[in-house]
């Protein structure tokens, strides 16, 4: 039963694991591997419940508790994985490994109790007052790209991305001015940006890129730089993950700060300070640069918007409808989004929940949001006169899928994910005239050795094996 983990086939191991099942319901090993093949293709919820359900059949059986200890701290549920923990190392007082994870997580969840606190007291002042940026120095030594008078020009933005393909780091100073421009930018979009392409415009709207930068570069390489004339909408998701997605937020703020109105950024699930604490984000910024600079890219992540209407008839977001009916474009307009997003309620579905092919709603596969089905879609589409939704989260084989009858569309645009799902990367063109979505597909490109995950936190790297 262990062969489908070998090739990295977790959804074969899935079906393997389930008929197995079907077969022997009361074995707690079955449970403990089918929750360790959710865990890989992210269904944190599933995981949750094929953990706890290993633990009610053999309370003593330890796997169980470091799977449910892993699927807990990967919904950023550090309290929760933190009894699991305490449970190992009494049982194994001489396992250093649980020990070590015992420690980690703990530090975890006093950290998050110490923010907590500093949070109340210090209601909400920017990191940009303490910083003077004026006054930031840049050393004769450094070669690389440097604002114009402040500004962002394409010559600028055509120096970055070579300087960062080869490696090496944007001057804070600049990336500190950048950061600063574009939190003023996106705090005055409403959270529905409502966008019109005349009849012989196109957008090019891209899926997830999770920090894989040279895939980014890719698809300018295929599809062009953004212009006036080639707008982008990305949607969500640039961060967590892949090693580079400090090269991957500058460029793509880049872009906003030089075309404002023809350059489009949603927020994604992972825009959001408990994602970036586990998978990546936070520790490639305290390592390329400080964990100031993280805190800025938090408060600016806040002002991503949420969704966007084009001709309205087409909603994009990053994850999909909601969790209850009748909820209307207007609802979407009022949400107060500069914040961390909720456990429940529209904000959180725009960015956690997924399509599923059965009628009706269901508990989602990631332990957050819901999965919504075709008649939702369909109810939803009906009551806001609108023809159809785009939406990412999901990695898809072929980098997008059409779902719903052709009303519910997912892209994704990170190929070969985590360097190991081998799926294709996808973007959607839209043009005025018809808004039919038409799909293209590309393949990953080679990156330099640094891998995936690479600053993740090392609960999540250990736990994943």
């Amino acid at each position: 039963m262990e062969f489908p983990f070998k090739e990295k086939d977790y959804e074969n191991a899935i079906k393997y694991y389930t008929e197995a099942l079907d077969l022997n319901p009361s074995n707690a090993i079955y449970y403990s591997n089918r929750s360790l093949a959710y865990l890989r293709t992210e269904c944190y919820g599933y995981a949750l419940a094929d953990a706890t359900r290993a633990l009610e059949i053999d309370k003593n059986y330890i796997k169980g508790y470091y799977r449910r200890a892993t699927s807990n701290m990967a919904l950023g549920k550090f309290k929760a994985a933190l009894k699991d923990y305490e449970t190992v190392v009494r049982v194994r007082p001489n396992d250093k490994d649980a020990k070590m994870k015992y420690q980690e997580c703990n530090k975890i969840v006093k950290q998050k109790a110490f923010e907590r606190a500093i949070a109340s007291d210090e209601l909400k002042r920017s990191v940009v007052d303490s910083l003077d940026i004026e006054n930031m120095t840049i050393e004769d030594e450094y070669a690389g790209p440097k604002l114009e008078d402040g500004k962002v020009t394409l010559k600028f933005m055509k120096e970055l991305m070579d300087w960062f393909k080869d490696q090496k780091k944007l001057h804070r100073k600049c990336a500190y001015q950048m950061l600063v421009q574009v939190k003023e930018v996106l705090s005055k979009l409403p959270s529905l940006v409502e966008i019109t392409l005349k009849e012989t415009e196109k957008i090019t709207i891209c899926g997830d890129t999770h920090g894989q930068y040279y895939d980014l570069l890719n698809i300018f390489e295929l599809n062009g730089l953004p212009s006036p004339t080639n707008p982008y909408l990305f949607n969500g998701d640039f961060v967590d993950r892949g090693s580079f997605s400090v090269e991957v937020i500058l460029t793509l703020f880049g872009f906003k700060l030089l075309y404002p109105d023809y350059f489009h950024l949603l927020r994604g699930n992972h825009e959001t300070d408990n994602m970036n604490q586990m998978y990546g984000f936070e520790g490639e910024v305290k390592a390329k640069y400080t964990a100031q600079m993280f805190q800025l890219f938090s408060e600016v992540f806040q002002w991503l918007p949420l969704a966007q209407c084009i001709n309205s008839k087409v909603l994009v977001m990053h994850g999909g409808l909601f969790s209850e009916d009748g909820v209307t474009l207007d609802d979407l307009r009022k949400i107060d989004r500069n914040r961390q997003p909720p456990d429940s309620g529209p904000m959180c579905d725009l960015l956690w929940s997924d399509p599923q092919p059965q009628n009706g709603r269901s508990i989602s596969k990631r332990g957050v949001s819901c999965q919504f089905g075709p008649d939702v879609t369909q109810r939803f589409l009906e009551q806001n006169k609108l023809q159809y939704i785009v939406r990412s989260h999901e990695v898809k084989a072929e980098g997008y899928e059409v779902t719903h009858s052709g009303k519910c569309i997912t892209v994704f645009s990170a190929p070969n994910y985590c360097d190991q799902m081998g799926n294709k990367g996808a973007y959607i063109h839209l043009r005025g005239s018809d808004l039919k979505p038409e799909f293209h597909q590309f393949t990953a490109v080679p990156h330099p050795n640094v891998k995936p995950m690479a600053y993740a936190n090392s609960l999540l790297q250990l736990g994943m094996m």
